[in-house]
């Protein structure tokens, strides 16, 4: 069914780019906030949540980590409980585990204490504990000190993806890689697929994750940033007995990376990670897998130099990881002693989109912007999928106020 407006026929109402968690919680909210009105969802891949959704640690976030007042802390914390509900709701699997933070330098315990500060700004409950006490919850993890955070959990972000599909009743279109687009601010936009469809909106809405600087730029609209490509590679540990819960070290404020963590998943296995090194492709999941025009684009970034020469120690650190298995070992040891190179089993990898400004600024907060008859989320990376709902509300919100006054 098309409408026809203004001598144009009109596809849909808003059109959705992008079939991860974001996308399809955007498109949920829509036909939530406003019934009848039309959307389509375009997703290159022939299923949903086939990169940052379904390639990360399953980890509903606390928010605890994030700057107070920040849209990653006031989203983390309502998305959470939101996402235990909606688990609940809809018989998706969840646990509400808990974890800890452990400090295991001298020289972490003044950030292991700011973080109990912030929990408290969030709103977020936080238990202290001395070293003796971590054996409480994680007899094999050794530490000076922890604290405890109630509210983390873990949960299926791929299963909460189709779900959110079926339930918005959008027309979900698989396979549809976005080619060109084509907006006209007194009309519309018109995009064209791979197969070679032409898809006319009132409104399209960018949450095409690791594309979603390109898309923005294929729309006619400057970003400000591109998204540089890092990629978390994780391992499962073949003792799972080892490990109860979720267990995190301190992470260092210069970064937006949590560091290596252990993490209890909702099928009992443990999965260990993720490190963070440059992907040599936005999809760039292993070594193997090079793509020149990506690279070229991020080399050619004058951010991605900054980085670099900013934070090279730190990122010589995380290639050793990458290589080196027992490097990696050395670095899970700090938190579980008991570990060896021999329990660490290599597991699937994720790409983190992160958003890099010409400076070399990493972005840190969610960052949205607004073009005509266009709303691009430009950086959602995690806890992303935990706050899934509250995004697609406030983007589904700027896409109908954009839609009513077209």
């Amino acid at each position: 069914m098309v409408q026809v407006l203004s001598g144009i026929a009109y596809d849909c109402d808003v059109l959705v780019i992008g079939g991860g968690i974001v996308g399809l919680s955007t498109a949920y909210a829509i036909t939530r906030s406003a019934p009848g009105t039309r959307v389509v969802v375009l997703e290159k891949e022939a299923g949903p949540a086939r990169h940052q959704t379904g390639r990360n640690s399953g980890v509903i976030h606390s928010g605890i980590y994030y700057k107070p007042g920040s849209l990653k802390a006031r989203y983390a914390v309502r998305g959470a409980a939101e996402m235990v509900k909606f688990c609940a709701e809809y018989g998706i699997a969840h646990a509400v585990t808990g974890k800890l933070i452990v400090a295991t330098e001298r020289s972490e315990l003044p950030r292991l204490h700011g973080l109990v500060q912030r929990g408290r700004e969030n709103g977020i409950p936080v238990r202290e504990l001395g070293a003796a006490q971590i054996a409480e919850y994680e007899p094999e993890v050794e530490g000076l000190a922890a604290i405890h955070v109630g509210t983390t959990g873990v949960c299926d972000f791929v299963g909460v993806a189709r779900q959110l599909a079926e339930a918005s009743g959008a027309e979900i279109r698989y396979g549809a890689e976005v080619r060109r687009i084509d907006r006209r601010p007194e009309l519309g936009v018109a995009v064209l697929t791979g197969a070679g469809d032409v898809v006319r909106a009132r409104v399209l809405v960018n949450c095409a994750g690791l594309h979603c600087d390109e898309v923005a730029r294929l729309t006619g609209d400057d970003p400000g940033m591109r998204i540089v490509p890092f990629r978390g590679e994780y391992y499962t540990l073949a003792r799972p007995e080892l490990v109860r819960g979720l267990v995190y070290p301190v992470p260092d404020p210069a970064f937006p990376f949590l560091g290596v963590h252990l993490t209890r998943g909702i099928d009992g296995g443990v999965h260990i990670g993720p490190n963070a090194v440059p992907a040599l492709a936005r999809e760039g999941y292993d070594w193997g897998t090079v793509r020149p025009r990506e690279l070229g684009a991020t080399l050619a970034w004058p951010g991605s130099w900054q980085i670099a020469r900013r934070h090279w120690r730190y990122g010589t650190g995380e290639l050793r990881r990458s290589v080196s298995r027992r490097a990696f070992t050395t670095a899970v040891r700090r938190l579980l002693p008991a570990v060896t190179p021999d329990d660490l089993v290599p597991s699937a990898a994720g790409v983190r989109a992160q958003a890099v400004l010409r400076d070399g600024t990493l972005v840190d907060d969610f960052l949205i912007r607004e073009g005509a008859r266009a709303v691009h989320v430009l950086n959602a990376p995690s806890p992303a999928a935990t706050a899934s709902l509250p995004i697609g509300r406030e983007v589904a919100r700027r896409a109908l106020e954009t839609l009513r006054s077209a």
